[in-house]
C-alpha cells in the first residue's frame, strides 16, 4: 500500500489516468492535489515531511554507559477518527458551515449508495461515514490544538443555531466542546501553562 514516500508516484499515477481521459494537469498540480489527499496544504509541506522521513539515522554517542538505542522501525502517524453521521446536509452544516472544515475528498461505491469523506482542518483530518459498520454514533474524541479562544470567538460569531460552546477553564488547559448533529462530542482542548 503506498503512503506520503510514494507521493510522485501517486501524482503520475493520476496524471496517466486523468491523460486516458483527455484530462491535463501539470506534475505540480497533481502534486498539490497529492499532498491535499494527505491533508496537507501543499507540495512543500508534503516534501518536507517525506524529507523528515528520509533524514540521516540517530548519533549514537560514545561514553555515558548507554548503549546507543537501534533506529526505531515503527512509526505511527496520526490516527483519523471515522464519525458516524446519517444526513450529509446536516453534516455539511455543521462540519463545513459551522466547524470550517474543508472538504478533501468523497466517495461511494456508486449512485444511491452511502457516502465516506475526509474533510480536515489546520492539520486535522476526519473521515465522515453514512456506512453503517463504520462507526458507533455517540462517539468522543479529544483534539489537542492551540489557539482556542480564537476557535471560540470564530464560532460564536457564525451563529450556528443548534449550539453555542462554552470555553471552560480546567487550570492546566481550556476546553470547548461541541456535538455534532449525531450526538458525536468534539472536545477541542488546548493546554496552557
Amino acid at each position: 500500500m503506498r503512503d506520503y514516500r510514494h507521493s510522485k508516484l501517486m501524482a503520475k499515477a493520476m496524471r496517466d489516468a486523468l491523460a486516458e481521459r483527455n484530462l491535463t494537469i501539470t506534475h505540480s498540480e497533481a502534486l498539490e492535489i497529492v499532498a491535499r489527499q494527505f491533508g496537507l496544504a501543499n507540495w512543500n509541506v508534503l516534501a518536507a515531511k517525506i524529507g523528515e522521513g528520509q533524514g540521516g539515522g540517530e548519533g549514537g554517542g560514545e561514553g555515558g554507559g548507554e548503549a546507543a538505542k537501534p533506529p526505531e522501525s515503527i512509526r505511527l502517524d496520526q490516527a483519523v477518527p471515522i464519525v458516524r453521521i446519517f444526513d450529509v446536509a446536516k453534516a455539511s452544516e455543521f462540519y463545513f458551515g459551522f466547524l470550517g472544515f474543508s472538504l478533501d475528498w468523497e466517495h461511494r461505491y456508486g449512485e444511491n449508495f452511502p457516502l465516506y469523506m475526509q474533510i480536515s482542518r489546520s492539520g486535522l483530518r476526519l473521515h465522515l461515514s453514512e456506512h453503517a459498520g463504520d462507526a458507533t454514533p455517540g462517539g468522543n474524541m479529544c483534539v489537542y490544538m492551540t489557539g482556542i479562544r480564537d476557535l471560540h470567538r470564530d464560532l460564536h460569531a457564525k451563529d450556528y443555531r443548534y449550539m453555542k460552546p462554552g470555553l471552560e477553564d480546567h487550570g492546566n488547559r481550556l476546553e470547548l466542546q461541541v456535538i455534532d448533529p449525531f450526538n458525536n462530542r468534539i472536545r477541542f482542548m488546548e493546554l496552557v501553562g
